[in-house]
């Protein structure tokens, strides 16, 4: 049998399998949110195009103020959002709006809040307005340039692109963007035992969870997913659904089957289809992952022999949280790379430990924990790998965190990294595994969204 990998050496090998695949497309910048750029976007012109203003109010000459702090100004024009006014001449103020562009000469707004308007011109017909304060030049003035200058990158290469994202390409007038084709991920499940939800569940038979977690977390990354559904554990079937998915499919992705049971089917089969590079990691929930690759066959059954004539495979444990743990630290970052997205890595934040872990275990352990009102971590009372309430529900250390309505009771467990050494009474620490924030949405979790 096989020594385990140590978690850093797996997650490095797994990483240099998985190359930015071939292939873009351009698509309507509308239809964007969550692809990844494949070429970088330089704007053609500048943000905020001109001098505006940021504020309802009058636009002035800041001078004019200074030298005249108790004058009725005359109002010369009325300048909305998307109207050009005329230049401004020296004594005179113009009516302005939010966002409208600064008429030439001036260099100041003042908000209408610090204007009296109404007032009588002195020696003239009409009304003016008087300024309670002496603006400085450029106050409440968005300046030409000041957010994106013209032939500035605005977005990197490789970029997953969030609402705000899509938003600011818009800005600089994208109508389109290149990105990295979606990747293609087939997904089959092995177990007799397993029974999709609305059928009647017979004795020893378990209801397949992990179809739909693994279809929700790959879709949320992006992918074009072709569910092959259920197996049966047999050696023949499941090289079946290898072969099937190699065909159609970037990467494939089972669940269960993968260790060394008489009824684990996975490993040999894709031997028999392909190879094993990887292989039991030492890490918990989650030993038996494994790493591979399928070959796609010819149109009379030969292996065909040319670049890209294979298939990514991971092999995922079968127990819900196993399955759920290991996606999230090896097949996401795997998938992003395959979108062209570079920095991948989960992220580790120390915090501050409500529990002590005495009894570690040799292999890395990702223990489900919350956030408690305190601003310490709470661990989830039961932690096995089939636990899935683990991922979901918050810790509950007391009893009276139980009521829905208990700040602990609403957060959701997150996988937390616990390095056993450091979780002592003198400092209390654990390490919280976030994963990197390829989108921008600020993620609090590896189970969150993107």
């Amino acid at each position: 049998m096989s020594a385990l990998l140590p978690f850093d050496d797996a997650f490095a090998r797994l990483l240099s399998h998985a190359d930015t695949l071939p292939g873009t497309e351009t698509i309507d910048t509308m239809n964007a949110d969550g692809r990844v750029l494949a070429r970088a976007l330089v704007s053609s012109l500048d943000v905020p195009p001109w001098d505006n203003a940021q504020m309802d109010g009058y636009a002035v000459r800041a001078a004019d103020l200074a030298a005249n702090p108790d004058t009725v100004f005359p109002v010369s024009q009325r300048i909305p959002a998307g109207h050009q006014g005329q230049p401004l001449q020296p004594g005179t103020a113009a009516r302005i709006f939010t966002g409208a562009a600064l008429p030439p000469g001036a260099d100041a707004v003042v908000m209408q809040e610090e204007v009296e308007a109404g007032l009588p011109l002195p020696g003239a017909e009409g009304t003016g307005v008087r300024f309670r304060v002496q603006p400085a030049s450029g106050a409440w003035v968005r300046r030409r340039a000041e957010d994106i200058a013209a032939g500035s990158t605005v977005l990197a290469e490789g970029t997953r692109l969030t609402p705000a994202a899509v938003g600011l390409a818009a800005s600089i007038g994208a109508a389109t963007l290149e990105v990295h084709r979606r990747p293609r991920v087939a997904c089959f499940f092995t177990g007799d035992e397993l029974v999709m939800p609305g059928q009647p569940l017979p004795a020893g038979g378990i209801y397949n969870s992990n179809r739909f977690v693994l279809n929700a977390l790959l879709r949320r990354l992006g992918c074009e997913v072709l569910d092959l559904g259920i197996v049966p554990d047999s050696r023949e079937a499941t090289r079946q659904a290898l072969r099937e998915a190699a065909e159609g499919a970037d990467l494939i992705i089972s669940a269960g089957g993968v260790s060394v049971g008489e009824e684990d089917h996975v490993r040999p089969a894709v031997e028999a289809e392909g190879q094993i590079d990887l292989w039991r990691v030492a890490i918990k929930p989650g030993r038996p992952l494994a790493y591979g690759r399928v070959g796609r066959h010819g149109p009379e059954g030969a292996r065909a022999a040319v670049p890209g004539s294979f298939a990514h495979f991971i092999g995922l444990p079968g127990n819900p949280v196993s399955a759920y743990v290991t996606f999230l630290l090896f097949v996401r970052p795997f998938v992003l790379r395959l979108q062209g997205i570079q920095t991948v890595e989960p992220q580790a934040v120390t915090l501050i430990s409500g529990f002590d872990w005495t009894n570690p275990d040799r292999r890395r352990e990702f223990l489900r924990a919350v956030h408690l009102p305190d601003g310490r971590l709470g661990l989830f009372r039961q932690q096995g790998s089939a636990v899935l309430t683990s991922a979901v529900r918050g810790a509950r250390p007391h009893r009276q965190s139980a009521r829905p309505d208990h700040p602990a009771g609403r957060c959701g467990a997150l996988p937390v990294l616990c390095r056993a050494a450091e979780l002592n009474h003198e400092h209390r620490t654990a390490v919280l595994c976030q994963p990197a924030r390829t989108s921008g949405t600020g993620l609090r979790a590896p189970g969150a969204a993107g």
